[in-house]
């Protein structure tokens, strides 16, 4: 029986698994006699009405009371009781007469005599109603709750272990938080959860648009279910601009205004104030307020929860909190506020944030403030804080009435969303320009930009028609941009694995080749024409315009010089200085707060690492890219990283989770046309196949690629290939891919490269000859910096004196291989070779933990463990997992973010507990906050 309303239909709680498993484990444990009581704690709109009436759906079998703690009622004592219990009014009757009475003169008249009566007696009515069958009682808003029911229920709740109830109360205020009952806390949204609940309420509803109502609701779910529903034909049209706050009159409007109304004017001219500037510091909103006890007027805003101070400023403690107080406010309030606080932000590095107020507020004449504000805008530091220059750049091309100049501020505000991280902002501030008139070259920088956002998120053969058409513009009036332009469609092309498409941009680039280039503009021809020379197989022709990248280098000023000079490098098989330029593109990057970039400089890292064989820092710096990819919107750079962490779960023999990334990578790749991307999974899986013993497999996935696959990724996936091919009996293509090999490795000298040729020679030699080819492979490993391509040589070397029935010499090889393949953490490859052992003559027994961390290096686990913080403990990844479940993510939730099986996850999971000497999800989301 349930004396609750009822709902026909469950509702899906994006976001909540994990609370709701809570809730389902308390229901469990009322059945079973073990009941308890559960504390929901959550701001306005954060689900806590939604989790007790999933509560109630759940409770099948029981007897379900509801209360709700109301203002208007608060002060009667017992109203809240009164409105849980008259549901059962005659259930008194199951207790003794004096119990009974006691609880009759409290719901009847609100009156109850001192001592433990009357919470006695309501524990009691709980129990023999729970002999029945099992109860569960829910108490919404405890915070409105009048303080005497609050007392009883919270008396009860304390007593229920043993018994068949299970008791849910939900409060927003962590005050009323008690001792002795477990609390859970409903914090926002992760990212991925509000994307699908805004696709459960608007299928429809445009990247541009939805990313806006993200940002207005910061993970509140009432929030952005009101600002759904409340979209205009003219915001859903994007002829409107999107909703700034949730709908006034809506729930979480009335809730928020509600907690305001008890504030002082002051109070509210003071939060106002922080509302219009949120990097407003304390000392600064003192001169706003003209007197030195100002602040007191905040104390109880602060008691209320409503803002917290946070250093040497405030800050709300709910965000959404901050669009009501300012859009609640009047316009000439809010005009006021801004010049008050552009008159006392009169410090040099205040510039931007005076110029943004005086805009808002229409401090003077439209066209002096606009120019006042792009010029600070473009002249703000990185990380210069509110406003972001790209929203300043808005705003002044609002306040531009000529039409060449407004296009200009657009495109400059376009330019700063797409490097401060924020696409789908530059989309739109792009697409404003069609109704603008626009000269050629601004026209051109226009559509290299669309050119990248394209490259980043869309298609790349949409990209490479726009750097196309970018280049036209712009090379007779801006010709740095313009080659840009040029090498950006090249890199489409590669993406694309269109080679042909590559050597045809190369082509035109030397055909508008001029001999006064500048230095930026020649080295992106070197690079084009040295690329090119690789991929047409003409590696020796290849060298001099490599080389002359490389002597250009050093006078490179920005990332993407050093990410050419970079890739040269690889080219010519200088794996170590590649790697420094792709460290310094990246350090350069992050001091200039180039968001946007840094997914993308972190490929060129990786890059480098995966010829050196550091797959720990490979992995690492792949999660890294991941989050940053996913958190800007760069579906294409996020395929990449999904591919490189495939092929580190490959090494490591993480069989799940290398299919599960490889598959999310290759999916990517056929929507979006990446085919470096798929060449990338498929080696990844091919290296699995080979690692795992099913060399056939192997063969098969490589064969296929080495037809229409990825030139470069062909090349390096060509060992592997080689190996698969001569283990089944291929010599014929195993051989022609070797010749290839050759001449690649011939003209870069590197020695790890040369030990993989020699190493592919031995697997392909007649009897007699292979010996020495692998002793000579071996003697190149110790010059190069690879341990796990040695490691591999070895285990090959080992497994060829054991069939030619020298098992003391394979040992002596298999022993090496299997310490480093521990040491890597290599798990399949560990099999391998303990099976070469064994057959070999020998039992053997783990001396090395294969934790996957361990392939950092003696120095890098050396300066981790020396650390004092306990979570720098952690890889990267852990460090992902634990934030993502401090958050409150399942396993499950954390494995569809981070393309890893729930399995991973849980044993991820069990490492950072141990790692920081936590026991449960509570402990460590007390550690990490």
């Amino acid at each position: 029986m349930s004396l609750a309303p009822s709902t026909t239909q469950a509702r899906t709680l994006r976001g909540r698994s994990g609370e709701q498993d809570a809730v389902r484990r308390l229901l469990d444990r009322a059945r079973d006699g073990s009941g308890g009581a559960l504390l929901l704690l959550g701001a306005p709109g954060t689900g806590r009405t939604a989790l007790l009436d999933h509560a109630a759906r759940l409770a099948g079998g029981f007897t379900v009371l509801r209360a709700r703690g109301v203002p208007a009622e608060s002060h009667l004592a017992f109203s809240g009781l009164h409105g849980l219990l008259r549901p059962v009014r005659d259930a008194p009757a199951q207790l003794p007469r004096a119990q009974a009475a006691v609880l009759r003169k409290a719901l009847d008249l609100g009156v109850a005599d001192g001592g433990l009566a009357l919470a006695a007696a309501v524990l009691d009515l709980l129990s023999a109603m729970a002999a029945r069958r099992p109860v569960l009682a829910c108490v919404d808003d405890l915070h409105h709750l009048d303080a005497a029911s609050r007392e009883v229920l919270l008396f009860a709740a304390r007593r229920l272990d043993g018994e068949r109830v299970a008791l849910l109360l939900a409060s927003h205020d962590d005050r009323t938080a008690p001792g002795g009952i477990p609390s859970l806390v409903l914090g926002p949204l992760p990212a991925a959860a509000s994307r699908e609940l805004l696709g459960d309420l608007s299928p429809g509803l445009g990247e541009d648009l939805r990313a806006a109502l993200e940002r207005v609701a910061h993970g509140n779910p009432l929030a952005l279910t009101e600002l759904a529903g409340s979209l205009s034909p003219g915001q859903l049209a994007g002829t409107s601009p999107p909703p700034g706050s949730p709908p006034p009159g809506g729930r979480l409007w009335r809730a928020h205004t509600a907690r305001l109304a008890g504030l002082t004017g002051e109070a509210r001219h003071l939060l106002l104030l922080v509302a219009a500037d949120p990097s407003l510091d304390t000392a600064t909103l003192v001169r706003v307020a003209e007197h030195p006890d100002a602040l007191l007027a905040l104390e109880p805003a602060e008691g209320a929860g409503i803002v917290r101070a946070e250093g040497d400023r405030y800050a709300f403690a709910e965000p959404v909190m901050a669009s009501v107080v300012y859009s609640g406010a009047s316009l000439a309030r809010r005009r006021a506020a801004h010049r008050l606080l552009a008159d006392v932000l009169d410090q040099d590095h205040q510039r931007l944030r005076r110029a943004w107020h005086r805009a808002v507020a229409l401090d003077g004449p439209a066209e002096e403030l606009a120019a006042e504000l792009a010029e600070a805008a473009e002249a703000a530091p990185p990380r210069s804080g509110h406003p972001e220059p790209f929203l300043a750049l808005e705003r002044a091309a609002e306040l531009t009435g000529r039409g060449d100049l407004k296009a200009a501020r657009l495109a400059a505000a376009a330019r700063h969303a797409s490097s401060s991280g924020h696409p789908r902002r530059a989309r739109s501030l792009l697409a404003r320009l069609s109704t603008l008139t626009v000269a050629e070259d601004m026209r051109g920088q226009a559509e290299l930009l669309r050119g990248d956002l394209e490259l980043l998120g869309g298609e790349t053969g949409n990209a490479h028609d726009r750097f196309l058409a970018a280049a036209g513009w712009l090379l007779d009036r801006d010709r740095p941009l313009g080659v840009r332009a040029l090498v950006r469609a090249a890199e489409a092309s590669y993406t694309a694995g269109d080679n042909r498409g590559f050597l045809a941009i190369a082509r035109r680039a030397a055909a508008v080749r001029r001999p006064d280039e500048g230095p930026a503009a020649e080295l992106m021809f070197e690079y084009l024409a040295g690329v090119a020379a690789t991929f047409r197989g003409r590696h020796t022709e290849a060298a001099t315009p490599l080389h002359q990248v490389l002597r250009l280098a050093p006078a490179a000023h920005g990332p993407a010089m050093l990410v050419w000079a970079g890739a040269a490098s690889l080219l010519l098989g200088q794996e170590a200085n590649a790697l420094m330029l792709a460290t310094r593109a990246v350090d350069i990057a992050r001091g200039r707060g180039g968001a946007s970039a840094l997914p993308q400089l972190l490929e060129s890292v990786i890059q480098a690492e995966i010829w050196m064989g550091r797959y720990a820092s490979v992995a690492d710096n792949a999660v890294e890219g991941l989050r940053l990819a996913q958190e800007t919107g760069q579906l294409n750079t996020a395929g990449h990283h999904l591919a490189w962490l495939a092929l580190t779960a490959a090494v490591l023999g993480d069989e799940e989770t290398c299919r599960v990334r490889a598959t999310a990578a290759l999916e990517l790749a056929d929507a979006h046309g990446l085919g470096v991307v798929g060449a990338l999974g498929n080696w990844a899986l091919a290296h699995l196949d080979l690692a795992a013993g099913r060399v056939a497999d192997a063969a098969g996935r490589l064969r296929a690629q080495r037809r229409n696959g990825h030139v470069v990724v062909r090349v390096m996936a060509t060992p592997i290939f080689i190996e698969a091919a001569a283990r089944t009996g291929d010599r014929e293509q195993a051989g022609s891919a070797l010749r290839v090999l050759d001449r690649w490795v011939a003209s870069t000298r590197s020695p790890d490269r040369l030990a993989l040729a020699a190493r592919c020679h031995a697997l392909l030699a007649g009897p007699g000859e292979a010996e020495e080819l692998f002793r000579h492979a071996l003697d190149l490993h110790l010059r190069g910096t690879c341990e796990f391509e040695t490691a591999r040589t070895q285990l090959l070397y080992g497994s060829a004196l054991r069939r030619d029935r020298r098992p003391g010499a394979a040992r002596e090889h298999l022993h090496s291989a299997l310490e480093t393949f521990e040491r890597f953490g290599a798990r399949l490859w560990v099999g391998q070779a303990r099976g070469e052992l064994r057959a070999a003559g020998q039992t053997v027994r783990s001396t090395c933990a294969t934790r996957p961390e361990q392939a950092a290096g003696p120095a890098a686990r050396t300066g981790r463990a020396a650390r004092s913080d306990k979570s720098e403990q952690l890889t990267a990844q852990q460090h992902q997992i634990a934030r993502m479940v401090a958050e409150g993510a399942t396993n499950r939730e954390v494995a569809a973010q981070l393309f890893l099986s729930p399995r991973t996850v849980e044993h991820h999971l069990r490492n950072v507990f141990a790692k920081l000497g936590v026991r449960s999800r509570v402990e460590l989301a007390r550690l990490l906050s």
